[in-house]
């Protein structure tokens, strides 16, 4: 790459949202598009085996590892916060499982005052990227780009799970995606024939080829370009310059995005006078209003082989049926470990479910950075809509450090009473018989807790993110909005925000396919075309 090239889009970031980019501007050819990634190509066959999460998440080779502050309501811990770096960034190391929240959570958005987002908006995006092996009805799509389909390989914690949900009163659910939300079963997850089908799987290598998209790898940016109040391209770590005639969007993420607006200049005056960096822009929202859904897991020994073990034998086992996987697109290495789940409601739901759990059938201890023996299943109960409020700030101006993380944890009791309710409702599931037939011991609390200081307690001790960071951008009008209602940056012209950091409100769910249907709409707006109807949709699909 020359020392500065000209583009007419340059898109920051590779992951969910800069793959959808990618694909749809490069779709005309009139247009030069450049989608710059921090990481390395995704390759490693790791990516594309769906049980390679094992590995993906606790490695740093496609994982950017950050830590947060210390968090005052979780005894002081620093909590681990991997984000993925590669091509389809996150997409490409998640658990694949496919959730868009509730309508509702949509409807919330446009009545903070953005027009065009709510659920009826969106909804078409959703179908526009979906292509589900179910096919195509009222609520799916089975013609878009994002393969989603059924698993293809269940464990018997699994399905013990979703019977003993049942018998503890939670009612079957076949499709989250669909009429209702509430319920529990087994997820869709992104996969295509058997493997991960990663938002560069989807969009990115189907067209990698065309000649007017340039994808550049190993790409870190250090900084904004502007011109006056105008964004008109990027500058790399390594000094090189990437100019953008039309746009540049930032797609980095919750974490990347706001700190790159800083080290530009757009943010909080008072912040960036901190670190000497001259003010460009005064947008006090860059960095806040930081969200994310704070997890509790509980942990069995299991007394059978009814899941995933970390003991050498079992792995041996799993290894030997490679070819099963490579050749036949089954058998276990096909499982996203995070096979089954469901949604459900406290008390302070007010009619939405603010309850999610996901059943993995493996003994996860700190998201599989510590290892223990022996088969086991963790089931994993997190609030979905949480009260409190965090940010992201800068660590120094040097865009090579990872900026600093303060989620503010539980810092509003009303969390705290939600993960209670959360703790106590996984554990009835727990102590059904369809589970209760396979434990051995508890691992994690090592006994069932009952006594309600003991459970929150227990919640200080051991909370984790599931990895849904969002809202650091957030659309709106108001004096904390970073982006409106097109995305673009207040006060900067040729610059868009396209990523989880510009919900205002987090989803009740799994982000990466509500981060995929956001940059499908953005690409709209950015090329200024049509919202597609319900009815459209599978047009839209088969013309482009």
């Amino acid at each position: 790459m020359s020392a500065q090239m000209v583009f007419d889009y340059v898109i920051v970031g590779a992951g969910s949202a800069g793959c959808v980019l990618a694909n749809r501007l490069s779709a005309d050819e009139q247009y030069r598009v450049c989608l710059l990634e921090a990481g390395p190509s995704d390759s490693s066959p790791l990516i594309s085996m769906p049980l390679g999460i094992g590995y993906l998440l606790p490695g740093t080779r496609y994982n950017l590892h950050h830590y947060t502050e210390p968090q005052v309501h979780l005894l002081n811990r620093r909590l681990f916060w991997p984000r993925g770096r590669t091509l389809g960034g996150s997409s490409a190391i998640n658990a694949m499982v496919y959730i868009r929240g509730n309508g509702e959570d949509y409807d919330a958005w446009e009545a903070a005052g953005n027009p065009g987002w709510g659920w009826r908006d969106i909804l078409p995006y959703f179908l526009l990227a979906e292509g589900n092996e179910r096919g195509s009805d009222a609520y799916h799509s089975g013609y878009g780009p994002l393969s989603v389909a059924d698993l293809k390989w269940k464990t018997e914690a699994g399905q013990a799970f979703v019977r003993a949900a049942q018998s503890a009163g939670h009612r079957f659910n076949h499709d989250f995606n669909g009429g209702q939300q509430s319920g529990v079963g087994f997820y869709q997850v992104t996969q295509r024939r058997g493997r991960r089908c990663s938002a560069a799987a989807a969009y990115l290598h189907p067209v990698k080829r065309r000649p007017n998209l340039r994808i550049c790898t190993r790409s870190p940016v250090a900084r904004l370009i502007l011109r006056g109040d105008r964004a008109v391209g990027v500058e790399l770590i390594s000094g090189k310059q990437i100019l953008a005639n039309k746009e540049v969007l930032l797609c980095a993420g919750a974490i990347q995005s706001p700190q790159i607006l800083l080290l530009s200049g757009i943010g909080p005056q008072e912040e960036l006078s901190k670190f000497d960096l001259l003010p460009q822009n005064h947008l006090p929202g860059v960095g806040k209003n930081l969200q994310d859904h704070l997890d509790i897991t509980q942990v069995i020994e299991a007394s059978a082989p009814v899941s995933f073990s970390e003991s050498l034998w079992p792995k041996l086992q799993s290894a030997l049926r490679a070819p099963e996987f490579w050749f036949l697109n089954r058998g276990p290495l096909t499982s996203n470990v995070a096979e089954a789940g469901g949604f459900a409601s406290s008390t302070l739901a007010n009619g939405c479910p603010d309850i999610q759990f996901h059943l993995t059938a493996a003994p996860l201890f700190q998201h599989g950075l510590i290892k223990k023996p022996g088969y086991g299943y963790s089931l994993h109960a997190c609030a979905l809509r949480p009260k409190s409020r965090g940010e992201i700030t800068l660590d120094t101006h040097d865009p090579r450090a990872l900026p600093r993380i303060q989620p503010r944890y539980l810092s509003e009791a009303e969390d705290l009473q939600v993960m209670l309710e959360a703790f106590e409702m996984a554990g009835d599931i727990l102590s059904q018989e369809d589970l209760l037939r396979y434990q051995k011991r508890h691992w994690l609390p090592e006994q069932k807790l009952t006594n309600k200081a003991a459970i929150e307690h227990f919640i200080r001790q051991n909370a984790e993110t599931i990895y849904h960071p969002a809202g650091t951008c957030k659309m709106g009008s108001d004096e904390l909005a970073v982006v409106d209602a097109e995305l673009k940056v207040h006060g900067v012209d040729g610059l868009r925000v396209v990523d989880a950091s510009i919900m205002p409100t987090l989803i009740s769910g799994n982000t990466n396919a509500p981060v995929i249907a956001i940059a499908e709409k953005a690409a709209d707006l950015i090329l200024q075309r049509t919202s597609p109807s319900l009815m459209q949709h599978i047009q839209l699909q088969e013309t482009e």
